[in-house]
Order: structure tokens, then C-alpha cells, then sequence
């Protein structure tokens, strides 16, 4: 299979820097690929280099679009390439943009993510640390401000550390709270500058609060996010999930790894609920895994090793660990 490449400038982007990116697909496929001038000739079994050529014509596509390619960027669109997904089917959807900045799903399972908080009222995002649960959905919530679809964004998460006992902590509530909330503000500050963030919280068009701060509230129109949920009893999830007034759409995200409910608190509200709601109408759950991870790819590895070592000792399930 033959591709053409329109112009010197896009063979330099498509191949990389001593072509580091086309090393990164010729070792992916069982395929030989000759680079002659503007023109790559992929020679293998039929299906395996079609497959290739196809990589590389979305490939160009992208550059076309004005993305820049990098070698974990491309790695990923591999692993797309080999499951028949389109790379520009899934990082070609813009979810906010920004100061020149996009933000776009870099993954098929950050896709499906994507997608399903566009369709559905309430959306659990369920991962592993990196995977985008929470930064995909503030960029989300801050898209539907800005498009008007909602007044305002509610940010908020259980202050497990402090077991929510807020009163005891020094200072006014910002101050509380603050330490627990940061991870919040960080992704805030990655699509709005401080300034207009601080803006927006001043006015209450922004609001990051604790989950104690929900309760007895009636929240319309919202985009609400509930952070780290394992980390919610399923009293508080009930209670969170009952708060969702008119016009409101709300994201929960968890990683069921890492619970650190004590035990006296009783099973994560996160684990909870996946059973309790099951075939309702506008609601739906979104697994990600250690391949949606866009961290650093020592981060995808350490997840996989954890994952292997729990599996090769049968260690018991975060499920029996916390009832």
C-alpha cells in the first residue's frame, strides 16, 4: 500500500524527529514500511498494511487539523489503529478550548467518557489514577458555561482526611477545606487563568465546597462534579445523587483502588451504587482502565504492575476490604 504525503513539512511532522514516530508504528505492526521522498509504501500481509496505511492517512488528517504528534500521542493512536477506531474520531472531538488551548479526548475510553456526559444526566466515571476522570469533566462544566447550558459549576468532594470534621481545623471555611479542594482549583486553573477563576468564585458562578456542604441543598441548573467519590458512604452518595435539581447534570468520578474510608465508616458509596443503580433511564457508567491513562507512561506501567501483583497474590478486592 502506497501513501502520498502533501508536502515536505508534513513528512517531517508525520515521521518525527529522526523519525521517532514512524519507529513507534513499524514496531507495532508486522509490516515494513520505505520512505521515499513524499511517498510511504507499507508491504506486508494485506489486511496489517492496509490497516497501517490507514493509521498514517488519519495521521495526516490530524497534522492537516493542526495537531502536533508525539510519541505517546502516536502510541495510543496505534493501539486505536489495531481495534479499527479512527484516531480522528476520538481526538479530533474538541471539549473546550481555551487561550489557544484545546481540550480533547486522547483515548477511545476517554471518547465513550466524552460522549456520555454529552447524552446523560448523571455520568460515573470509574479509573485509575491519570485516566482524565476529572479534568475531562471540569472542562466539560466549563463548556456548558460558557455555552450557557448551565448558571453554574458546583465542585465538590468528601474531606476524608479531616473525616469532615471541619470545625476542629483552624481558619474560615476556605481555609478549612482548601487542601482537600486544590486538586480541583489545579484543573480549574489549567482552562481559566486565576484571575477569572477567582472572578467566577466571588460571584458564585463557581462554587468548590466539601460533600458536607450539599446536604439539604436543591442544586438547578448546575453541572455538578463529585471528586474522589470512593470516598463517599452510601448515605452521602444517596444524598449527594438527591440533590440534582432542574436543568442539572452531574459527574461523578472514583478510582475504587484507592478508598481510604476507615473502616468504622463502613462500604464505599462508589462500590454501592453500581449495584443499586441499574437500568435507569439517563444515567450511565463509564469504566476507564490502566490504557485510557495520558499521565507520563511510567504512570500507565505502575498501574499495570499494581494490577498484576493484586491479581498474582489474590489480594482481596477493594469490595471485601471496606465492607
Amino acid at each position: 500500500m502506497k501513501i502520498l504525503v502533501p508536502g515536505n513539512h508534513l513528512m517531517l511532522a508525520l515521521l518525527g524527529e529522526r523519525d521517532e514516530l514512524l519507529r513507534v508504528i513499524e514496531s507495532a505492526f508486522p509490516v515494513e514500511i520505505h520512505v521515499r521522498g513524499n511517498e510511504i509504501t507499507v508491504q506486508g500481509e494485506p489486511e496489517e498494511a492496509a490497516r497501517v496505511g490507514r493509521l498514517f492517512e488519519e495521521l495526516i488528517e490530524l497534522i492537516e487539523r493542526g495537531h502536533q504528534l508525539d510519541r505517546e500521542g502516536v502510541g495510543r493512536m496505534v493501539d486505536m489503529a489495531k481495534a479499527d477506531v479512527r484516531p480522528t474520531e476520538v481526538v479530533g472531538t474538541t471539549v473546550f478550548e481555551s487561550r489557544g488551548k484545546a481540550v480533547r479526548p486522547k483515548t477511545e475510553g476517554q471518547k465513550r467518557y466524552v460522549d456520555a456526559m454529552a447524552h446523560h444526566t448523571i455520568t460515573f466515571s470509574i479509573g485509575p489514577a491519570g485516566t482524565g476522570k476529572t479534568y475531562l469533566a471540569m472542562a466539560q462544566a466549563v463548556q456548558a458555561l460558557h455555552g450557557g447550558a448551565v448558571r453554574r459549576i458546583i465542585l465538590t468532594r468528601p474531606a476524608v482526611e479531616a473525616g469532615e470534621r471541619l470545625g476542629f481545623l483552624p481558619g474560615d471555611m476556605v481555609a478549612k477545606v482548601d487542601p482537600y479542594l486544590r486538586p480541583l482549583y489545579d484543573a480549574l486553573y489549567d482552562m481559566l487563568d486565576p484571575e477569572t477563576t477567582q472572578r467566577l468564585v466571588d460571584r458564585g458562578t463557581i462554587e468548590v465546597a466539601p460533600l458536607a456542604y450539599m446536604r439539604g441543598r436543591t442544586l438547578n441548573e448546575s453541572f455538578i462534579i463529585l471528586d474522589e467519590a470512593q470516598n463517599t458512604t452510601p448515605e452521602q452518595m444517596k444524598m449527594f445523587l438527591t440533590r440534582l435539581g432542574f436543568g442539572s447534570r452531574a459527574v461523578v468520578t472514583g478510582d475504587v483502588t484507592q478508598i481510604d474510608l476507615p473502616t468504622e465508616r463502613g462500604r464505599s458509596g462508589l462500590l454501592a451504587v453500581r449495584e443499586i443503580l441499574t437500568g435507569i433511564e439517563d444515567l450511565t457508567f463509564v469504566e476507564l482502565s490502566g490504557r485510557d491513562v495520558v499521565r507520563h507512561k511510567i504512570v500507565q506501567d505502575i498501574v499495570d504492575a499494581y494490577s498484576l501483583h493484586e491479581d498474582s497474590t489474590g489480594r482481596q478486592p477493594p469490595e471485601a476490604a471496606t465492607r
